[in-house]
């Protein structure tokens, strides 16, 4: 059994390894797509191993080493959703979209131009 680094609680070596795979992969998809993405995916992890944790801490009993395993899971958790917070602290960002927007006359689209057949100068339109 290991221990996480930043506490004392006990958990096995197993889930120390998926929780550190979690954070490379969740390093490496900041990098392509950004904080807020790559917290939402490792969380989404993370939350599947905490719920596999506890389904096996019902079924082996606290003697199998899990109730380590889910405070670990937990703390990593928590961890990963103050990342997200701590960048988010300021003034609120401005979003990019603004609703829909009113069509004005000047970017108005121009429908092609018709042929209306020859017309001659100065005459009405009859024949």
């Amino acid at each position: 059994m290991g221990k996480i680094p930043t506490t004392d609680v006990p958990a096995t070596d197993e889930v120390i390894d998926v929780i550190a795979g979690i954070e490379m992969q969740r390093r490496e998809m900041e990098k392509e797509a950004g904080l807020v993405a790559s917290c939402s995916l490792a969380l989404r992890k993370l939350h599947e191993l905490l719920d596999h944790e506890k389904e096996s801490l019902q079924l082996r009993g606290p003697e199998a080493g899990h109730p380590g395993n889910v405070e670990a899971v937990t703390i990593e958790i928590e961890r990963v959703k103050g990342l997200t917070v701590v960048t988010s602290r300021g003034p609120a960002p401005t979003s990019t979209y603004r609703g829909p927007r009113k069509a004005s006359w000047r970017n108005a689209q121009r429908s092609p131009a018709r042929n209306k057949g020859r017309r001659t100068m100065g005459r009405a339109g009859g024949r």
